[in-house]
């Protein structure tokens, strides 16, 4: 295994998860429960983190990274190319369907 990422916070870890996911990358976040042990540990210590589980995606993970840090952080709403429905500028995929919000994507089923 190899550390990708630190996030912030679990919400910001688990959309990277997600993405990675998705495009099969296989990943772990790690120090999920550390958040209680700050103040004992320096609080970066305790951020979750993104490990990789095979070292050979490294580079294409890291190309997802750049992703992640370059999406919108909010804006208008979208709508899901799939089903319609309309979800928050910030969403990655479709909280109704789970397809990807991104039109050059296309369905992923």
């Amino acid at each position: 295994m190899i550390r990708l990422y630190q996030a912030e916070n679990l919400l910001e870890a688990y959309l990277l998860l997600h993405m990675l996911e998705q495009r099969r990358i296989p990943a772990k976040v790690l120090n999920e429960n550390l958040h209680g042990a700050v103040g004992e540990i320096p609080f970066v210590q305790a951020w979750p983190e993104i490990w990789l589980e095979d070292e050979r995606d490294l580079s294409l993970a890291r190309g997802i990274v750049t992703e992640f840090e370059q999406r919108p952080r909010s804006g208008a709403e979208r709508v899901c190319l799939h089903c319609g429905e309309t979800n928050p500028g910030t969403f990655e995929t479709c909280w109704q369907c789970g397809e990807s919000l991104d039109p050059g994507s296309g369905p992923t089923s």
